[in-house]
């Protein structure tokens, strides 16, 4: 007779396979069980208010006309995809994002090679070029519109004086070129943050097979372009990626430094106008429902880089 003390190694105690199932099924569940508050919360935080503004981007929703509320169909998104305004909004937030991330790109990849040579006190100038990214987005828009653009006071004509005189002209840099005003000061901004995503590939680079091509006769030039370069190709495609999702979405330089004026209306400004001044809640929804389809093809291509990445780093 077997007691319970005795161990489970006989064929009495084999479990069959529906019983392993269910043992498997319920450990997999006892794992799981804690991440499910937060799970239902994220979908209660993101999930829940993104479907309320698919809803409402189907109904005719003006809050001057609360009498003719009702459903629309696909008009809304036939008013934003056809509206004059909407379509300049657009094809600014393509200018504005592609300047931004080309250049913020080329000068964070120059940034990151002299960074990753060495040099005494290259960890304080690694914090100090971080900085810029870490500031609220409004106060380096602040910043830039009054304590650098500012014809009368700012940083930028007090230099043009120093240099040439009291004679130096005194250009308003924001009324003269309102969107590459717009475009440096988020370059300035995104820069860093291009630069540590292209540092983070410089060292994992092979040391060894530079080495080797070193001793072969191969110039800096050569091992850059044939070397370095392929090698950050991932990077740089993550950092562009990544740098679209948040530029596209920017709201806070457009309405700080031009408020959106001659011309510099990107889609999100749009969307703030349309929902605030207009009041139409049904086509402002529409125009929000477009920006986050259009991030989410951003970002799923974001997120094959990523994966390639790590698949990369695993197979070594």
């Amino acid at each position: 007779m077997t007691t319970a003390l005795e161990p489970r190694t006989g064929p009495a105690w084999r479990r069959s396979p529906e019983e392993t199932q269910a043992l498997r099924r319920a450990g997999n569940w006892a794992r799981r069980a804690p991440l499910l508050p937060a799970l239902i919360f994220l979908i209660i935080v993101t999930q829940l208010p993104f479907v309320v503004t698919l809803i409402i981007s189907f109904m005719n929703w003006n809050a001057y006309y609360p009498d003719e509320r009702g459903f629309a169909g696909i008009d809304n998104f036939r008013r934003v995809l056809t509206d004059v305004n909407t379509r300049d909004s657009i094809i600014t937030t393509i200018k504005l994002t592609v300047s931004v991330v080309l250049v913020s790109l080329v000068l964070g990849l120059l940034i990151a090679l002299l960074l990753d040579r060495a040099f005494r006190g290259r960890g304080v100038v690694r914090t100090m070029m971080i900085t810029p990214f870490l500031i609220v987005p409004v106060a380096a828009a602040l910043v830039w519109k009054h304590a650098l653009y500012n014809p009368e006071y700012g940083l930028f004509n007090g230099v043009l004086t120093w240099i040439f005189g009291q004679n130096a002209p005194q250009p308003d840099w924001v009324s003269t070129m309102p969107l590459t005003a717009i475009v440096v000061s988020l370059v300035w901004q995104w820069t860093p943050f291009m630069m540590l995503i292209i540092l983070a590939g410089l060292q994992s680079k092979p040391l060894d097979v530079i080495e080797a091509a070193k001793i072969d006769g191969c110039s800096g030039w050569q091992i850059f372009r044939h070397m370095t370069l392929p090698h950050l190709r991932q990077y740089l495609e993550l950092g562009a990626l990544l740098g679209s999702i948040y530029i596209v979405q920017n709201f806070d330089a457009v309405f700080t430094i031009t408020s959106g004026g001659l011309g510099t209306a990107n889609l999100p400004y749009t969307i703030y106008q349309t929902f605030y001044n207009a009041q139409d809640y049904g086509r402002a929804s529409a125009a929000g429902v477009v920006v986050v389809i259009g991030t989410i093809l951003i970002a799923t291509l974001a997120l094959r880089t990523v994966s390639s990445l790590f698949r990369e780093e695993g197979a070594r």
